[in-house]
């Protein structure tokens, strides 16, 4: 594990081009968030937490890994349904690893070529597979692959802490890309910042809603 990358130049972008921003920067501080340092094991870990608690998925994901170490597509395969099964998740999300691992291992679908591509590249390839969303794909692609641009309207957190910084009592989608534009190149950070609200890190901010 890692943790999202940003300093100084993405800080100091973003606080000229937003007050009420810059204020929730400076009280909040540097926020640490880890990643993912392994993009197989992200779309894995990924799949696994969908509609579940993140207890639960750490839960599940600590037995995996303490059995098998750094995953990758032979580990899974060699498991089979069974094996997958047994670590406490659904079939239906075994079902849905198993073929991204088979996929993976014939070279169908190439994790290197996705680390290259393009955001929308990325989220586009990645929201391919089975079990994978364009949500799923976009916080991948922010905390695995590090992507410094990404601001996902899919995310009902983001939304409920710009919700509470900008005293809005919705965020249609028109005020959305307003937003995004304003933020970017540096939306990923913009991001973090919008879920510490959400979260509760300023006390005396409410949701407008």
């Amino acid at each position: 594990m890692s943790y999202f990358e940003y300093g100084d130049e993405e800080i100091n972008y973003l606080k000229s081009k937003d007050k009420k921003l810059a204020e929730v920067i400076e009280r909040i501080g540097h926020i640490n968030r880890t990643c993912h340092d392994d993009l197989f094991e992200a779309v894995v870990n990924s799949v696994i937490g969908q509609q579940i608690s993140t207890k639960a998925q750490e839960s599940i994901w600590k037995r995996i890994k303490d059995d098998l170490g750094t995953l990758n597509s032979k580990k899974i395969l060699s498991l089979g349904r069974d094996g997958l099964k047994a670590y406490g998740t659904t079939w239906r999300k075994v079902d849905y690893i198993m073929e991204f691992a088979e996929k993976v291992a014939s070279k169908e679908f190439d994790l290197d070529a996705v680390k290259s591509m393009t955001d929308e590249e990325s989220i586009k390839a990645l929201s391919s597979l089975k079990g994978i969303g364009v949500w799923t794909a976009e916080m991948i692609l922010l905390f695995c692959l590090q992507r410094k641009d990404i601001l996902s309207f899919g995310d009902l957190a983001i939304l409920r802490g710009m919700r509470m910084v900008y005293h809005h009592k919705d965020i249609p989608r028109e005020r959305f890309e307003r937003y995004r534009r304003r933020f970017s190149p540096y939306c990923s950070v913009a991001s973090l910042y919008f879920w510490a609200v959400a979260g509760g890190a300023i006390p005396e901010m409410k949701d407008y809603r």
